[in-house]
């Protein structure tokens, strides 16, 4: 056993608590999570720069609404508020939108 160099045993041992340092470092860290947060729902002013349209009783009028507008040409879509669900559609669009809506189902 004279013969054995502690050198590779030190750093193989060094390498590991350096590998440690480095996960315990970034787990206990104040940075930002890798796991998305939940949706936080506002009202319906929040939603950037999209506007609502129509204000739908449940989810079945609102897939019928969506259609309709998705038949015309017109992206939207639905958002749960805290004042209910919401059709929303670009601002350039929500004249067009608002007409395509109060037209009857046809």
């Amino acid at each position: 056993m004279e013969g054995l160099d502690p050198l590779p045993a030190l750093l193989l041992a060094l390498g590991v608590l350096g590998v440690m340092v480095l996960l315990l470092r970034w787990t206990f860290s104040g940075g930002r999570s890798l796991v998305a947060r939940p949706p936080r729902t506002g009202r319906p002013g929040e939603y950037g720069l999209l506007v609502s349209v129509a204000a739908p009783r449940d989810a079945a009028e609102a897939l019928r609404l969506t259609r309709r507008l998705d038949g015309a040409g017109i992206r939207s879509t639905v958002v749960h508020t805290t004042q209910g669900a919401r059709v929303m559609v670009w601002p350039q669009e929500a004249d067009r939108a608002r007409g395509v809506l109060a037209e009857p189902d046809g």
